[in-house]
Order: C-alpha cells, then sequence, then structure tokens
C-alpha cells in the first residue's frame, strides 16, 4: 500500500446520520456479494478506488469478496485529478496516487469505486485516466452513496443507498481509516421531499 498525504478529516457530522458503521458494513457486504453475482465470481476482477475515500471502500470490498471466494481481487487506486473538466476553475489539487496492480487492468473487468456520485464529472473522469493505464473487457461502478442530480449520462451498477437530495444539502462520508470513525450524514436546509428533483 503507497503512503500518500492523507485527505482532509471530515469535519465531526453535524447534520443527520443516514448511514451508520453497521449500515456502511451491510452495504458493503451486500455491493460484494452482488459484483460477484454479476461477474459469476471474482475471476478477473480488479477494484480501482477513487481516492480518497474510494480507495478503503474498494479495499474493504475486497476483503469481503475474499472472505466468500477465497480469492484475493487485485485492488488499486485511480487518480482522477488531471482528467477533470474542472482543473481552471478551482484551486490546485494535491495529486494522490495511481496504483494500477502489478496483473494490470487489460481485458479485466474493472470496478471503479468512489463514495459518493453526484453529477457523474468525476466518473467521466475516471473513464479518461483508464484510457492511459490500459484497457478492460468491461467498466463497472459501485458507490457507498448515489444522491442524484447527475449531469452526465452515467448510471452506478452497485449502490450502498439511494439518498434523493437537494443541491443546498452537504453528503459527507467519513470513514474509520481517514476520520476515526464511520458515518453518512446529511446537512444543509432540509427541502421536502416532494420539492426534491
Amino acid at each position: 500500500m503507497p503512503a500518500y498525504a492523507q485527505p482532509e478529516r471530515s469535519p465531526e457530522p453535524d447534520g443527520r446520520t443516514v448511514l451508520d458503521a453497521r449500515d456502511i458494513a451491510r452495504a458493503l457486504t451486500r455491493i460484494a456479494h452482488e459484483i460477484l453475482e454479476r461477474n459469476k465470481g471474482a475471476n478477473g476482477l480488479v477494484l480501482l478506488g477513487i481516492p480518497s475515500r474510494g480507495v478503503p471502500l474498494a479495499r474493504r470490498i475486497a476483503a469481503r469478496i475474499a472472505a466468500v471466494e477465497g480469492v484475493d481481487v487485485p485492488v488499486g487506486s485511480l487518480d482522477v485529478t488531471m482528467y477533470r473538466d474542472d482543473l481552471r476553475m478551482r484551486p490546485a489539487r494535491t495529486l494522490l496516487p495511481t496504483d494500477i496492480p502489478d496483473s494490470g487492468i487489460d481485458d479485466r473487468t474493472v470496478v471503479l469505486v468512489d463514495d459518493v456520485l453526484f453529477s457523474g464529472r468525476t466518473i467521466r473522469a475516471a473513464l479518461d485516466a483508464m484510457n492511459d493505464v490500459g484497457r478492460p473487457r468491461t467498466v463497472r461502478l459501485a458507490v457507498l452513496v448515489d444522491r442524484g442530480h447527475r449531469e452526465l449520462p452515467i448510471r452506478a451498477d452497485f449502490v450502498g443507498k439511494n439518498l434523493p437530495t437537494s443541491l443546498v444539502e452537504k453528503v459527507a462520508v467519513r470513514l474509520d481509516e481517514f476520520d476515526g470513525a464511520d458515518s453518512v450524514t446529511i446537512s444543509g436546509p432540509a427541502v421536502p421531499l416532494e420539492e426534491r428533483p
């Protein structure tokens, strides 16, 4: 596991908790089983986490797959920073590692893993970044939370929780590896469900 700068710790949650540690554990177990079912086993799988919080989520899913199948699935990370379409609009970002497993991704089923799916632009950047490291047979997407508001035609194959949100609400994912605890919280002005997109 390469060493790199830790991301900023999420602040202590001040909104309402929508997933606690047990909920997250159950969601990741379900995602692992769904991946195995779709792939008909662990053969040819590679998990690539999108830094920062997608990486430990990918490792946790791989551990659950190993517990079921007795097979160690290769896990890596895929930094998308230089492929983002908002680089010129935001301050400089710290580059995080791209760590492709030694077996590579060519002709493999790659499952991209991220914490929150929102506009879809991070995933578009990940697909572009993958072009520089290999040509997978199939690419699938696993996310802990899908909060809606897509700006691109991107859909997750495996979702821990669909969480309808308004654009003014914030979703914070805290993971033990970075924040000392697992939780997903939502904060910001509440919008009645009937007014949500």
